[in-house]
């Protein structure tokens, strides 16, 4: 008799609406139906995802987690830990799910379920934080980052990506600037920005585009934003037409592509990794570990 697949299933019962909990036993039959033996944990504080897949991943065929971001972002951090890394698998169960929406991994339940079961493996790439965290598609600071963090569960349950927009709104008058150094292989930059990203992703916050039109999520490289803080309306309004008109260029913000960058400040400034707060550094080193993991995805027939 072959040996049965051994998973481990990772779920955050608070993500989203809640509404993982009315599609488990349906998640459990088809990957039951698939020969995988599923070891279920239900998260119960933060960075237990992490540790869950630290103490128990290393001998699992396929690690699967459900939730949003900041849910895939504990559930990788601990697959980067691990030896011998298995293939993932993500339910996606958040808010926004802007990383599962760039690799077209179905939102609905039982359709990502059999993605993780029957689909490819597909390379993906994964940010080193300061060489000690990790992030899946987004590191950030300024303007605006703190909202995802800041905002309470139970208003993104309510509101879904509108709880980002309205909490967007309410910062608008505290926008902040960072007087910072950027430095990487492509370019060197020096002033005051609002806002700073390293992204591998089509979608952030829910908005397309809002890096480059034609990201790469296996080239190694990754998308970078920066925005310097504008003295007028005419300069805020050039940054605004910029992002969302997106062919309008405006000085003051700056689109590249790089493996490695470094973000050199006087002051702290407060970090945002997959939409969880990421410590405040004076000093941030990022760089791209191209094909560090497999996400089973991009099954057209699903099981």
């Amino acid at each position: 008799m072959p040996r049965k697949k051994k998973m481990l299933l990772i779920v955050n019962p608070k993500s989203g609406k809640e509404k993982m909990k009315y599609h488990l036993l349906e998640v459990l039959n088809i990957f039951t139906e698939a020969g995988y033996q599923v070891q279920v944990h239900i998260t119960q504080c933060a960075m237990d995802a992490c540790r869950t897949v630290m103490r128990e991943g290393e001998h699992k065929d396929l690690i699967v987690c459900s939730g949003g971001d900041g849910t895939l972002n504990e559930t990788v951090t601990g697959m980067m830990h691990l030896k011998k890394k298995p293939a993932l698998g993500y339910i996606p169960a958040g808010s926004t799910n802007d990383f599962a929406a760039s690799l077209e991994i179905p939102r609905k339940m039982s359709a990502s379920a059999c993605a993780a079961v029957c689909g490819e493996d597909y390379p993906i790439e994964i940010g080193s934080f300061c060489k000690e965290r990790y992030f899946v598609y987004l590191a950030g600071f300024g303007a605006f980052t703190e909202v995802s963090y800041l905002t309470p569960q139970d208003k993104k349950n309510l509101l879904g990506h509108q709880a980002y927009v309205l909490e967007s709104v309410k910062g608008l008058a505290s926008i902040r600037s960072y007087p910072m150094k950027v430095e990487c292989e492509e370019l060197k930059l020096e002033g005051e920005f609002i806002f700073g990203m390293v992204t591998n992703t089509m979608s952030v916050g829910g908005f397309k585009g809002l890096v480059n039109q034609d990201v790469a999520l296996g080239d190694g490289l990754f998308e970078v934003l920066l925005i310097r803080t504008p003295k007028t309306p005419v300069e805020f309004s050039s940054i605004v037409s910029s992002l969302i008109l997106r062919d309008e260029s405006s000085e003051l913000v700056y689109k590249f592509k790089t493996g490695s960058v470094r973000f050199l400040s006087e002051e702290p400034v407060d970090w945002v990794l997959d939409g969880e707060f990421g410590g405040s550094r004076t000093e941030v080193q990022v760089d791209n570990l191209c094909r560090a993991l497999c996400i089973r995805k991009n099954q057209r027939r699903y099981c």
